[in-house]
């Protein structure tokens, strides 16, 4: 079943097009990889799909309801929560009531009173790797562990579409791996996952299927496989380095 989708996707800014015509869906369960080179528009569809912008153009539909134009608390509460490719925790609270905001403000079914919010964290702190920092303010977490706060804060709110803005960025080769594993668990709980992601290692780890845009337009969508050897894909963000590399490990 397709669970999201985007009908002719257009964002102007002051008459700079910033995503141009973009179809787009995801099937549910699946985990749908966004890649281009920066300033693609990639962060810019996701402020879109949450919310945070209206299109100029197109509309969005969450289980064929129109979603498109919906203030972001009211799509957050329609079950999409999003992480945010510059970590904004609040600082002066621990990490388990950071988390905690996120089961107080989710899903219409999800919300729970303070006790119970505090309840889901610790259960959801568990489940991606924080439970013995749960107790530390967020500013004395490492970069991977605000990275992994980050995804905590969105599953607490009971999603069952989650968009995943560069969570990998500035990790090491093991917190990636690490990363990819914990994107697969939260799959296997019957989510689905949109990441946008520069990390080639995690996006072929991970994704069942890409789409690329460049310049704010879609030039690709296809299988992992098939993306990734796709000419154009390589001309406007692989590079030729990549295409050697990936011939030379084949």
């Amino acid at each position: 079943m397709t669970i999201l989708a985007g009908k002719n996707i257009t964002k102007r800014f002051a008459g700079l097009v910033a995503i141009g015509a973009v179809d787009f869906h995801l099937e549910q369960g699946e985990i749908l990889g966004l890649i281009g080179p920066n300033g693609a528009g990639k962060t810019t569809l996701i402020n879109v799909i949450a919310g945070v912008y209206p299109p100029s153009e197109g509309d969005i539909f969450f289980k064929n309801k129109k979603i498109s134009g919906k203030k972001p608390f009211q799509i957050g509460r329609m079950g999409i929560a999003r992480t945010f490719q510059v970590v904004k925790p609040f600082p002066g609270m621990t990490v388990k009531e950071n988390t905690a905001v996120g089961a107080m403000y989710g899903t219409a079914a999800g919300r729970h009173s303070p006790r119970e919010a505090i309840a889901k964290a610790e259960e959801i702190l568990e489940f991606v790797g924080l439970a013995e920092q749960m107790n530390k303010h967020a500013d004395q977490l490492t970069v991977a562990s605000r990275k992994r706060l980050e995804i905590a804060k969105a599953l607490a709110m009971e999603p069952e579409l989650v968009l995943l803005d560069e969570v990998m960025a500035g990790l090491n080769f093991a917190e990636i791996d690490q990363a990819v594993e914990l994107i697969k668990k939260i799959r296997d709980q019957g989510k689905t996952i949109l990441v946008i992601e520069h990390i080639m290692r995690a996006i072929k780890g991970v994704c069942d299927r890409i789409f690329v845009l460049h310049h704010g337009r879609k030039i690709a969508d296809g299988s992992v496989t098939d993306v990734l050897n796709n000419d154009e894909v390589i001309k406007a963000y692989l590079g030729k380095r990549y295409k050697k590399l990936a011939a030379n490990s084949a």
